[in-house]
């Protein structure tokens, strides 16, 4: 798990105005994951990094998240070949919150009929959107249109906590 930006004396997170938890599907050179929190950074977004989906599962616990994006090819745990379906389950959990959070999801590259059940699994779930993984520059540009259309629905272009 990685917690940015960090408290520097002590390595502790520091508080955001919001926290977004971003999961890595670990297998990219240069992913989108590394690049995102450090646009985001400078606007007081603490970005929550979780490598795998037992690493999710405990940010979530530990943390109030604000807007989630859930990589659905997010592995289990640590291990080569965990279960293909660790990401449906993160976004389950993330259904299952008080306060639940608006979750963008990234689409695996499949076939016509598993993106079609991934689909569904994931809007059955309460996804706010689903995009495919972003590789390019404008991708990712597209990626923080959908995070600020998040912000703007789900707490009226406020960030959270605040009147």
């Amino acid at each position: 798990m990685v917690l940015q930006p960090t408290h520097p004396d002590d390595r502790r997170p520091t508080q955001g105005r919001l926290n977004l938890l971003l999961s890595r599907a670990g297998w990219q050179t240069n992913p989108w994951v590394d690049r995102l929190p450090t646009l985001l950074a400078p606007l007081g977004i603490q970005s929550l990094i979780a490598e795998t989906a037992a690493t999710a599962k405990q940010v979530i616990r530990s943390n109030p998240i604000h807007i989630a994006v859930v990589d659905l090819a997010l592995p289990l745990d640590d291990q080569p070949g965990t279960d293909e379906e660790s990401g449906i389950r993160i976004l389950e959990l993330l259904a299952r919150q008080p306060n639940h959070p608006p979750t963008v999801v990234i689409k695996r590259n499949r076939t016509a009929r598993d993106d079609q059940r991934e689909l569904n699994a994931a809007l059955r779930a309460g996804a706010f959107a689903v995009v495919d993984r972003p590789h390019a520059q404008n991708e990712l540009e597209s990626l923080l249109m959908v995070l600020r259309r998040c912000l703007d629905r789900h707490y009226q272009s406020r960030w959270p906590g605040t009147a």
